[in-house]
Formats: structure tokens, C-alpha cells, sequence
């Protein structure tokens, strides 16, 4: 990677000194430890404003917990989230990349796309990929990179475009989706605090997260054209070959091979596809919730995508190995599975300490003792409405930086602020709005994020000596262009009282029965 100087380049330097992920993650649990131990002999607590409960930091030293750290630690990183995703997606993944449908493919999308669109694409379909949850980072991120190398251009500007797009635009849409569901869902019994009559309304925040896509595109596109890729050291794809006469034919005849594997490979996506839509759509639709209520009816069907990702790689690559000739028997498939769960190796050792801290946090409380904390301060400044709405982007923004669970954090912060800003006569979709902004925009830049190793991971493969200095001086742009702009969102949506989806304001007027209690 290009050296630079300035701030990036300090970044870049400092963070690829650090020692590799898993001795960091090593490092913090010690620290953890230590932290937890301090923390309880403080005193450290903080109210739970939901449920009254007094959180108090417990030590990690203890006997039950280090029982439990020992005993459950196979249940510890096998329930480690994004670990399940990653290995269900990349046994499909592997076997398509692997059989060569994913370069046929993107060299034949990629020769008829316009080279000048290429990076808002990216990033617009990262930013709408987000409904697709966990399996965006695994399957969107590493398409990226190959699109981007088809095309000329250095594939580490593409592995960022579309983080930035998948995690930077988090809660960025066109669509609401079980994010919605799930912060509006935590923001209604917050809300009721106050007016037990207020309901939640999963698009109550559709234009405002419609909008963040609008700004964080073109955004996220400059950014990448103008910032990281030049900062990057020049792509030098593999030299080409004179071509004779011999292998003029040859190349040939792999291109017709290519051809009618990537026809059969079409095949395959449609029956696929075609099955997920008949079990979302059809009689008896297995991946929809009747009996939920509107908001969270395609859970089930958001869930199964992990599931349709890996059968749509797997018969995609199947198919177009067995028409292109690189599949020549069952046993293929196996060894070609094989090799992709070897290359995961190194992924599965981080994710056995990252699982660990990020488990040993949750025991300690130090997360939400932190968060209630925070939003308390954020209460007792006495800043005005708009800037008020500011502080919450930039402490949602810096929580997250710390713990990356969305509905954890707005769990320990909607009590406050949510009842805080409704007596300032700011609504709850508001409140969740300008938290939803912070949230996002700061994910790209922590290595704490449970899938900041992976894309590490993913841009290795194409320059080895990228360090986390190299990942976060390439995002830290990103993050701040797109924080910039989030605040300016907030304030220009409050100051302007637009609406922030269908029927829901940013003001907010108490109902009078509410407002006569003492």
C-alpha cells in the first residue's frame, strides 16, 4: 500500500505495528480482566431505567466466571454469531470460486457495465444489502474485490466501497427491514414510559433511512475515487501472455466452455431462486410469520438467507464446473468444499478469541454500565434540542466503537433519551433516527467489529502486507464523511420539521392526560 503522510498515514503506521488481530484480542481480554477486577472494587453501577435493575460491574476473577469461561468454551465459539454465518456462506462460496464461476461471471458482467458507474453501484447495492444481514459482509465483500480487479482497479478499493457501504450505511435503505423492526421495537415500550398509548411504526423512520441512502452514496463514491483509491498502490493484474495461433484457439474453446457454464449456472440461480420465492410467497409460506405482527413477518425469511446464499453458490458453481469442465465428479465438490474450509482456518482462530472477548464483556457489565452512563451525561448537559440530537449521534457513535450490538446499545440508552427528548417535544422516531446515524457510520473503523477481520482477511488476499492500519486508514475517511453528513441530517431534519416516514414528525406533544400528571 501507498505510504502518506498526514493523519492517514500516521494511522496507517501506527496501527500496522500493532501485533496480528488474535494477539490484540489476546491482549484486550487481559486488559479486560484487569478492567473488570477495578470496576468491581469501585463500586462501578449504573440504574437499568427500563427495569429499575441496579447494574453493577462484576469482576471476571471470580470462581463461578472463571468456571464458566473454562467450561463453556466450546459453547462459546460456537455461538459465536458471525462465525456460523461466515462458514455456511464460504462452503458455497468456495466451491463457486473455485470451479471459476465467479471470475467468468464478473469478467461478463463487468465487460458490459460502465467502468465510470462502477463504484456507486457497489455502494448502492452494499447499502441495500443490508437486509440481507450477516451474509452481506461475506458474500457482497469479497464480490467486490473481483469486480473491481476485472475491471482494471485495484480490488482493495472495492473490498472498502462496499464495507462502507454494508456497515458504514448500516441502517441506510430504501426499504425498511427487521432493523426497523428491531429499534423501533426497543423504542415503543421506552416510549411508554411516558404515553402508554404511543406505538411503534416500522416506517417511522423510512424517508430519513431513504434519504442517508440518497447522501451516503455519492458520498461513499467520492470518497473511494478521490481518497482511498489514490492512496493505494497502482493494481498490477497479471502480466498478459503472447497469444499464438494455438492458444488463440484454445482460449477459444474455454470461452465457449465459459459460455455454457455460466448458462447452466443461470439455470441453477433461477431454480434456486424460484424455491425461496415459492416458500416466501406461495401456500403455507414457510419463511413467513403469519401470526407475527407486520414488522417482523419475514424475519424467518431474512434468517433463511444465509441458508439461500450458500444452495444459490453451491448449485451455481456446481453447475457451471460440470458444464465448463472443472467439475468432473462428485468427489470435486467435496475436495473444492475442503479447500475452502482450509483457507478459513486462519479465521476460525480469531474468531475463537474475539468470541471470548466479546463474550467475557457482555459478564462483566461494563458495556451497559457505560452506555447508561453516557446517556445520562448526554441528559445532564442542559444543550438544546438540536444539539442534544447531535450529542446522541456522537455517542452512539463512540459506544460503537466498544460494543457493536445495535439493539444492545439502544436497549441501555432508549430509557433515557427516548422519554428525555419527548418531554423536549422531539418524537420517539426522531430520538432513534439520530441514534440509528451515530450507530452506523463508525463501524468501519473499529477492529472490535466482529467482521473488521474478515474484510482484513478478504484484502489480504490481494496485498499481503495489508495491516489494520492499512483497513482502518483507508475507512477513517468513510466514517468521517459519513459521520459529517449524519450530523448535519439530524440538525437539517429538525430545523426543516421534515417528516420522517409515513406519519411520523419530529415534534412530539405529550397527550394532556400525561402532561397534568405530577
Amino acid at each position: 500500500m501507498a505510504m502518506s503522510s498526514g493523519f492517514l498515514g500516521a494511522i496507517e503506521k501506527v496501527g500496522n505495528r500493532l501485533p496480528d488481530p488474535v494477539v490484540i484480542f489476546v491482549w484486550m481480554i487481559v486488559a479486560l480482566f484487569v478492567a473488570s477486577m477495578v470496576a468491581a472494587a469501585m463500586g462501578a453501577s449504573a440504574i437499568n431505567p427500563a427495569t429499575g435493575e441496579t447494574l453493577t460491574a462484576i469482576s471476571l476473577a471470580t470462581s463461578e466466571n472463571l468456571r464458566r469461561l473454562f467450561v463453556d468454551m466450546p459453547r462459546t465459539l460456537t455461538g459465536f454469531a458471525p462465525l456460523g454465518t461466515v462458514l455456511v456462506v464460504m462452503l458455497g462460496a468456495g466451491v463457486a470460486e473455485r470451479t471459476g464461476f465467479f471470475s467468468a461471471a464478473m469478467r461478463a458482467s463487468v465487460s458490459k457495465a460502465p467502468k465510470a458507474l462502477l463504484t456507486p453501484i457497489i455502494i448502492f447495492v452494499a447499502i441495500v444489502s443490508n437486509h440481507a444481514a450477516d451474509a452481506a459482509y461475506v458474500v457482497l465483500v469479497p464480490l467486490a474485490a473481483i469486480v473491481f480487479a476485472a475491471a482494471g482497479r485495484h480490488p482493495v478499493a472495492g473490498i472498502s466501497a462496499s464495507f462502507a457501504g454494508v456497515s458504514g450505511g448500516f441502517s441506510a435503505n430504501i426499504f425498511p427491514g427487521h432493523l426497523d423492526a428491531l429499534l423501533l421495537g426497543i423504542t415503543e415500550p421506552a416510549a411508554h414510559l411516558l404515553d402508554p398509548s404511543w406505538t411503534a411504526n416500522i416506517a417511522g423512520n423510512w424517508w430519513f433511512i431513504l434519504a442517508m441512502t440518497v447522501v451516503f452514496t455519492p458520498l461513499g463514491w467520492w470518497v473511494t475515487d478521490k481518497i482511498v483509491e489514490p492512496r493505494l498502490a497502482p493494481w498490477t493484474p497479471a502480466a498478459p501472455v503472447a497469444v499464438t495461433e494455438e492458444a488463440a484457439e484454445d482460449a477459444e474453446a474455454i470461452s465457449r466452455r465459459e459460455r455454457k457454464g455460466l448458462l447452466w449456472a443461470g439455470i441453477g440461480a433461477l431454480v434456486i431462486v424460484g424455491l425461496w420465492t415459492a416458500m416466501t410467497l406461495g401456500p403455507a409460506a414457510p419463511f413467513v410469520d403469519a401470526a407475527a405482527g407486520p414488522g417482523e413477518r419475514m424475519t424467518p425469511f431474512y434468517g433463511s438467507l444465509v441458508a439461500g446464499f450458500f444452495l444459490l453458490f453451491l448449485v451455481c458453481g456446481v453447475a457451471y464446473g460440470a458444464a465448463a469442465g472443472t467439475v468432473k465428479s462428485q468427489g470435486d465438490v467435496v475436495r473444492l468444499t475442503g479447500q475452502a474450509m482450509a483457507d478459513m482456518g486462519p479465521y476460525i482462530v480469531l474468531a475463537f478469541v474475539a468470541a471470548h472477548f466479546v463474550t467475557l464483556f457482555n459478564w462483566s457489565n461494563l458495556g451497559a454500565i457505560i452506555a447508561i452512563h453516557g446517556a445520562e451525561g448526554l441528559r445532564a448537559s442542559g444543550l438544546p434540542t438540536p444539539l442534544l440530537l447531535s450529542g446522541m449521534v456522537l455517542l452512539a457513535a463512540s459506544i460503537n466503537l466498544m460494543v457493536g450490538s445495535a439493539s444492545a446499545k439502544w436497549a441501555a440508552l432508549a430509557p433515557i433519551l427516548v422519554p428525555m427528548l419527548m418531554l423536549l417535544g422531539v418524537s420517539p422516531e426522531m430520538s432513534t433516527a439520530a441514534y440509528r446515524m451515530g450507530d452506523s457510520t463508525t463501524n468501519i473503523v473499529t477492529p472490535l467489529m466482529v467482521y473488521f477481520p474478515l474484510i482484513l482477511g478478504f484484502a489480504q488476499r490481494y496485498q499481503k502486507d495489508f495491516g489494520v492500519g492499512s483497513l482502518m486508514a483507508v475507512m477513517v475517511p468513510y466514517s468521517v464523511a459519513f459521520l459529517s453528513a449524519g450530523l448535519i441530517m439530524v440538525l437539517g431534519w429538525a430545523a426543516l420539521d421534515l417528516p420522517l416516514g409515513p406519519g411520523a414528525s419530529v415534534d412530539y406533544q405529550l397527550p394532556s392526560a400525561v402532561q397534568a400528571q405530577p
